[in-house]
């Protein structure tokens, strides 16, 4: 947040939460933690399998943050000195759901999505919870598997497990519309009750499904771990959808010819390989122009740019190498390698510019704004109890 208002000063300020669901405060100038908040229960799941990768968001009067944590709560935060005003659990086992994507704000609400840990280990349904921003009192919750049963579920009651909703976007918000957008993982699907490996279009309250789509092959997709949900839905405009996966494609989509509760299989309008053909677990950036709409994606094996022409996406340029989520700012594309360094390209054209030296990493992506880049080093599945933010300044 650029001039918030922290503990009696303005300042600039980077939120961060941690592994294991620290979320601090921390001042973008000069690198110092301003404010710390730890999740009351912080010690019993503490260098465990149980953690987060969901990022905070803040609401549009900068006076409160949103945080995740592995207890399967959302929190929300103040601004000002890190206090919690409300915390509420958004599954019935946390053990086993897993608030893996960043949470998100829109109109008043908090929406956040569950998944699984690493393995699987059943019980667990991925689903979309719709919570009050003001008195974090848990509104509606829609579930990929037994669709047809609202509400927080018992993972056991439920004759099916799976269907993460996971991708690095998270819900994504159509903000015209309100309407919300997610990809499944792996999981039955039947179109009706069920629906893994699948995207899928709910309305503001995530009470009712207004569209959806699955491949052809969905039943392979789930049988050889290839999640379509690896990654969230991309909104193109002009009624476009892109889609990745663990497949190593990317779907394009016309998504008026998806809308409904009927069920639809196939009917893709394109299909492009992923920067490597690898598997896609990163969320790809889009840049709109007068000129043209890009997308941009990265793999474990390249990077690369399309623009969309005549409903179609048209490749531009390809670079070899590796990236998690790129970021598109001031005509740069910013792209970490998890290798190590933070690559930086001209987005019309891919040719680098410069390369910024940083350590290794997972799927940690960079924020770019207010002429500042962060990015957080290290691996969640290291169970760490320390990490690194590095903070650059454009000049």
């Amino acid at each position: 947040l650029h001039g918030a208002r922290v503990q009696g000063r303005t300042v600039d300020v980077f939120f961060v939460t941690t592994t294991y669901g620290k979320t601090l405060a921390i001042d973008a100038a000069g690198g110092t933690v301003l404010w710390e908040y730890t999740p009351p229960d912080y010690n019993t799941w503490v260098r465990s399998y149980r953690v987060t990768t969901a990022t905070p968001v803040a609401d549009p009067d900068r006076a409160f943050v949103y945080a995740a944590s592995p207890d399967g709560k959302v929190q929300k935060l103040a601004v000002a000195d890190g206090h919690a005003v409300w915390s509420t659990a958004i599954t019935r086992l946390p053990r086993r759901e897993k608030l893996a994507s960043p949470l998100n704000y829109f109109a008043g609400h908090v929406i956040a999505t569950t998944g699984g840990y690493v393995g699987d280990a059943s019980p667990y349904q991925g689903h979309v919870a719709v919570l009050d921003g003001a008195s974090g009192t848990l509104e509606h919750v829609w579930n990929s598997l037994c669709s047809d049963r609202p509400g927080l579920l018992d993972p056991a009651s439920c004759s099916e497990s799976g269907s993460a909703v996971w991708g690095k976007a998270g819900a994504v918000i159509d903000s015209t519309t309100g309407n919300i957008f997610v990809a499944t993982g792996n999981g039955r699907w039947d179109g009706r009750t069920h629906w893994g490996d699948a995207v899928l279009e709910l309305d503001t309250d995530a009470t009712r499904l207004l569209g959806n789509y699955t491949p052809e092959n969905t039943e392979a997709l789930d049988a050889h771990d290839a999640d379509l949900g690896s990654t969230s839905p991309v909104l193109l405009g002009g009624g476009l959808i892109a889609q990745g996966g663990k497949d190593g494609s990317i779907r394009l989509l016309d998504w008026g010819a998806m809308r409904g509760t009927v069920p639809h299989r196939g009917g893709e309008r394109q299909v492009v390989a992923t920067p490597s053909g690898a598997g896609l677990f990163s969320a790809p950036a889009v840049l709109r122009s007068a000129a043209a709409t890009w997308l941009f994606a990265a793999d474990d094996g390249g990077t690369a740019a399309w623009t969309l022409v005549d409903g179609q996406l048209r490749p531009m340029w390809r670079a070899g190498d590796a990236g998690t989520s790129p970021v598109v700012a001031g005509g740069l594309l910013f792209v970490y390698d998890p290798g190590g360094g933070v690559r930086v390209y001209d987005a019309p054209t891919g040719r680098r510019i410069a390369k910024l030296e940083c350590g290794r990493g997972h799927w940690n992506s960079p924020i770019v704004v207010d002429g500042r880049i962060a990015l957080p080093e290290g691996n969640s599945n290291d169970h760490a109890t320390s990490g690194i933010l590095d903070i650059w300044r454009l000049r």
